[in-house]
């Protein structure tokens, strides 16, 4: 239940295994192009699709639900609470029963939409900052940052090439080009400032 595009950058910004922040909404992936009707209302749904991902107590499920009354997100938090498994929720709805249902809920009070109901608006930006906070928060407590520096992040593209250049030379002192080489051979920020560090040892 969290959302699926902040899941889905996770791994390429910091490096984390694809598993370990999963994005589910109701109706599948395909739901994420297509709504499938109704499928949010179905309140067994998501027990359904966090038992496929074989939830258990070392897991951290966070609903998000604008009206903190989704039947999808609501009754998945109050069973994962009911089994052991840590919840929490991002919310504009600060009495909804998604903040009874879960254990540690964020509720941001946006108010009223411009358009009625439609909470693609405020709510949904409101949650998309929250949601980036808490995954930021904990890529940095687990070590995935250095610095402010996105030191695992995946090299994919020619611009993630030349970020990355620029921070090992920023962390280093090394010129661009020898920053390059030793990225490009040792495939991550991390690891090429970790052996640009031992090389500058050696030179002592």
């Amino acid at each position: 239940m969290v959302d699926w595009v902040d899941a889905s950058e996770c791994p390429p910004t910091f490096g984390v295994p694809h598993d370990l922040v999963v994005g589910l909404i109701a109706g599948g992936d395909g739901a994420i192009r297509k709504a499938v009707e109704f499928a949010e209302d179905d309140p067994n749904g998501a027990w359904k699709d966090l038992q496929a991902h074989s939830i258990g107590t070392a897991d951290m499920v966070v609903g998000i639900a604008a009206s903190g009354t989704t039947p999808y997100v609501v009754r998945g938090l109050e069973r994962c609470r009911a089994e052991g498994i840590g919840t929490g929720c991002i919310t504009c709805h600060p009495s909804g029963p998604i903040v009874q249902a879960c254990a540690f809920p964020v509720a941001v009070d946006t108010g009223p939409e411009f358009v009625t109901g439609s909470t693609r608006l405020k709510a949904g930006t409101a949650q998309k900052l929250v949601l980036n906070m808490l995954s930021t928060c904990v890529m940095i407590k687990l070590g995935r940052v250095a610095d402010n520096r996105m030191v695992d992040m995946q090299l994919s593209n020619q611009k993630l090439v030349e970020r990355g250049t620029r921070m090992v030379a920023e962390g280093s002192g090394l010129d661009a080009a020898s920053a390059k080489a030793l990225l490009l051979e040792h495939g991550s920020v991390r690891k090429a400032l970790e052996a640009a560090a031992q090389q500058q040892r050696s030179n002592r």
